[in-house]
């Protein structure tokens, strides 16, 4: 089983965040995160930055660059203000998205371009 990092509600943390393994976040980032597993963003969850990770599911809101490996899922009461990049993408209804979207075959190279 893969380590997750989970930030709670009502935590805040300012910088940049990277993990080996999964993050769940449900508090508040101001700063990049990258997970070289998967990435939630729970509904309490709030991150201004780019996050990068394997599949990336937002509950919450994010100000910033998604880019995912493989899937992006914006779930109904999530925010994404800003860009994604990404092979696969699921919007449930009522998810709101404001950004340009790119579902061309990501390449390693342009996911650890973004890790720098």
């Amino acid at each position: 089983m893969e380590d997750v990092t989970i930030i709670s509600n009502g935590v805040s943390i300012e910088g940049k965040i990277s993990s080996k393994g999964n993050i769940r976040i449900d508090g508040n980032i101001k700063g990049d995160v990258t997970a070289q597993g998967n990435l939630t963003i729970g509904e309490s969850g709030y991150v201004q930055g780019n996050i990068n990770g394997q599949n990336i599911n937002i509950g919450g809101k994010v100000d910033g660059t998604a880019t995912a490996k493989e899937k992006i899922t914006l779930e109904s009461k999530s925010v994404l203000k800003g860009d994604l990049i990404t092979r696969v993408l699921v919007v449930e209804s009522g998810a709101i998205f404001d950004g340009k979207s790119s579902m061309t075959k990501t390449d390693d190279s342009l996911f650890k371009e973004s890790q720098k």
